[in-house]
């Protein structure tokens, strides 16, 4: 049998079903630094705080689900993409909490350049950790249904 996805809905794994949304939000954030960086207008920096904060709470729960399937099956930590996968997002987390925070405490006029820079560094680990997911999924075949039609759920 495949490795299974510990954490599903009906046979679905929870997980892919929640990293769409940090990965549109972190990339908004780029792309709201990207149009700060040209205009001065105060929306800009506003909204790359309310997309960072809102990439961050949904990487928290995507990252939950994806530990319980790490946890959950003992061949999926024995991948090495799914620990590529898992530390390049935590690394992810952790870059974009800090732009945050530095966002928070310095104003608008850390993300000219340094921001723009972290934001930029997240979206290429993104494409990463994409990368390694795929693998995780389309390679090792992790929570997807084995030959003989049973669930890998």
């Amino acid at each position: 049998m495949n490795p299974k996805s510990t954490l599903s809905i009906a046979g679905h794994p929870i997980h892919p079903m929640l990293i769409p949304f940090p990965v549109a939000f972190f990339v908004g954030t780029l792309v709201t630094d990207i149009v700060h960086s040209q205009s001065d207008n105060p929306f800009w920096p506003a909204a790359s705080n309310w997309m960072l904060g809102a990439g961050l709470v949904m990487a928290a729960l995507a990252a939950l689900a994806g530990l319980t399937d790490f946890l959950g099956d003992d061949r999926i930590r024995a991948l090495r993409d799914a620990w590529l996968h898992m530390i390049g997002n935590v690394v992810v987390v952790l870059i974009e909490a800090v732009s945050l925070w530095r966002r928070l405490v310095q104003g608008p006029d850390f993300i000219v350049p340094t921001g723009l820079v972290l934001s930029l560094l997240a979206v290429a680990l993104l494409l990463f950790n994409g990368w390694k997911g795929w693998e995780m999924v389309y390679r090792h075949r992790v929570g997807v249904k084995d030959e003989t039609g049973n669930s890998a759920r």
